[in-house]
């Protein structure tokens, strides 16, 4: 197949082209900088997606599958959707567990979203990602169209992007590796999450490309096992003092 994927490069994204391209797809990979791969069957479209003149140059060729891991504002997906849904044989569109409201029980694809049962007002009335996510999923729900697949990953890690609660690895690790005391909020301790490795999130995606029963779906994409975030806390420190030499403050 001929697969086309929108932000390639992350903790998903990166292991997805591998696998695809393993797997014997033509990969197309958008980037905003030249990369050079090691496949003769991944070919490197250099551009911004955000852009919609690049956009639209790149959808004159005609695709199976797009995967699409770009962070959109709802009107920018709301000026694309129909072209794109128009080009492809199949969109995949990634959004996330955010979108949830908390729950006491297990959360599969039906539990209720933050949009559909906070009474905050000012809180509604924000751009926060979770209720962004959640409003493209809806305008991608009341498509005409049906050749789409909505993606809802877990919190995903490699070896290049260790969350902790909100923060991203760049916003915490350098206070440990400084000998700085590490922040951590008491709330967000005892909350539990589920945290996927990337090529894990990779092979759930490539099951779903072309899947027929996949077409017209949302599907969460998790591990099998929780931990509290205060657990994830005490294995981000072993680690750490293993490596320094140290002990984390």
């Amino acid at each position: 197949m001929k697969i086309l994927i929108f932000g390639g490069t992350g903790a998903m994204g990166e292991p997805l082209v591998k696998k695809l391209a393993n797997d014997g797809h033509e990969v197309y990979v958008t980037s905003r900088k030249i990369r050079k791969y090691s496949f003769d069957n991944i070919h490197c479209i250099t551009g911004n997606a955000h852009n919609m003149d690049f956009l639209s140059q790149v959808l004159k060729e005609r695709y199976d599958v797009l995967v699409d891991f770009m962070n959109y504002t709802f009107s920018e997906l709301k000026e694309r959707l129909d072209l794109i849904l128009n080009s492809v044989g199949h969109y995949i569109f990634l959004s996330s567990c955010r979108v949830f409201a908390r729950s006491d029980v297990p959360i599969t694809e039906n539990t209720p979203r933050l949009l559909d049962v906070c009474k905050d007002k000012d809180f509604l009335s924000s751009g926060e990602y979770s209720l962004t996510k959640a409003r493209e999923e809806n305008y991608i729900l009341s498509s005409k169209q049906k050749n789409w697949t909505i993606i809802r990953p877990t919190v995903t890690y490699n070896s290049h992007r260790l969350q902790l609660g909100c923060y991203e690895l760049k916003d915490w690790i350098y206070r440990p590796l400084n000998n700085r005391p590490l922040i951590f909020f008491d709330d967000l301790a005892d909350k539990l999450t589920s945290m996927t490795y990337g090529g894990d999130v990779a092979n759930g995606i490539s099951y779903l490309i072309e899947n027929p029963d996949a077409k017209g779906e949302v599907v969460n994409i998790a591990s099998p096992e929780s931990k509290t975030w205060s657990e994830i806390l005490d294995i981000y420190k072993a680690v750490i003092e293993e490596r320094v030499g140290g002990a984390v403050p």
